[in-house]
């Protein structure tokens, strides 16, 4: 893939004959539950990728952390992006086999911000799709605020240190062409727009209170709720409208529907999918503004997954109805 395939103009995405979704981790599994049309389960895609027979060893693994194969499609054009990689590498190799994902048809990797349970398992990630392409290097799209070394403050005074990201070099080491800019650009022949920074507008949407990183000189923690180095990717359906993946919605998903909703005007917004961040004592008690601003987005599709929290899909579902909103969970296939 060339350097043209990332075009730095942001701009309206080409409107598309239709999008793919693997859920290729998410913290769910749940392979029964009856689901609407465009959405198959994980037994069936397991099914078609070659299962036989029911077994544990043969399903997929749920963890905390969010991996999707975003796929578009115009005429006899494809082009599939993996957004997010999840946090761990086993996750990856456990879960791609199983569900049949392509991985040699992976022509780019974005990873929407530098937390572990969404980049923990990019060189895994970088090795299957080396693997199958004939060992290509692959566009992996980052921003330059990703890598700094961050933590959670706890009550007792202490630092809780997450684990830092795979850094640019071990990108680049495990089969990657990193691409580090933060600004907002569409990408493979104008059918994937990647946003820049999110502008935070909402009084309630505050970011992460007691998320911290470690400042220039690495000598000490400073405040950093706001995670600034967040992206959001999005597609334009034909006839449908704008799908925005937000992978975790530090943000406050109302800050990024907003944004959204702002930048492709006239296009409506079809649907969201991701993880809305509503989990945990902060911020679940945002919930109701949240759903309660959502209706004003007129939203047809709404796949929470990841660190949304049963408390806000059982909001959502009472608000807007099993019509609208189906959650989400590993080794699902949505088709829009």
């Amino acid at each position: 893939m060339g350097e043209d395939a990332l075009t730095n103009q942001p701009a309206l995405p080409e409107a598309l004959d239709g999008a793919e979704v693997c859920v290729l981790i998410d913290n769910v599994s749940d392979g029964m539950s009856t689901l609407p049309d465009g959405v198959t389960d994980e037994v069936t895609n397991l099914m078609e990728a070659g299962a036989t027979a029911f077994t544990g060893e043969g399903l997929c693994v749920a963890c905390w952390g969010l991996s999707l194969v975003v796929t578009g499609r115009i005429g006899d054009r494809k082009h599939s992006i993996l957004f997010d990689a999840g946090p761990a590498g086993f996750a990856i190799d456990h879960n791609t086999p199983r569900l049949g994902v392509p991985m040699g048809g992976i022509e780019a990797i974005v990873l929407s911000h530098g937390h572990i349970d969404h980049a923990g398992g990019i060189t895994t990630a970088l090795r299957h799709i080396n693997a199958a392409n004939g060992g290509r290097p692959v566009p992996v799209l980052v921003n330059p605020g990703m890598f700094a070394s961050r933590g959670e403050f706890l009550s007792e005074g202490d630092v809780f240190p997450l684990e830092d990201i795979p850094k640019p070099e071990a990108i680049t080491e495990a089969g990657g062409r990193v691409v580090n800019d933060g600004e907002a650009r569409l990408l493979f022949e104008d059918m994937f727009y990647l946003s820049g920074e999110i502008p935070r507008v909402t009084p309630y949407e505050a970011g992460l209170p007691g998320h911290l990183k470690r400042n220039v000189d690495d000598t000490d923690w400073e405040p950093d709720p706001w995670l600034l180095d967040e992206r959001f990717l999005a597609v334009n359906v034909r006839g449908k409208g704008v799908i925005v993946f937000s992978a975790c919605s530090h943000a406050g998903i109302i800050n990024v529907l907003t944004h959204a909703r702002e930048l492709f005007d006239p296009v409506p917004l079809y649907g969201v999918m991701g993880g809305f961040h509503l989990a945990g004592s902060t911020c679940e008690k945002i919930i109701p503004e949240t759903v309660e601003d959502l209706k004003d987005f007129d939203l047809k599709m709404i796949v929470p997954g990841h660190c949304t929290g049963w408390r806000a899909v059982h909001a959502l579902l009472n608000a807007f109805g099993e019509e609208i909103v189906v959650p989400s969970a590993v080794g699902r296939l949505h088709d829009f």
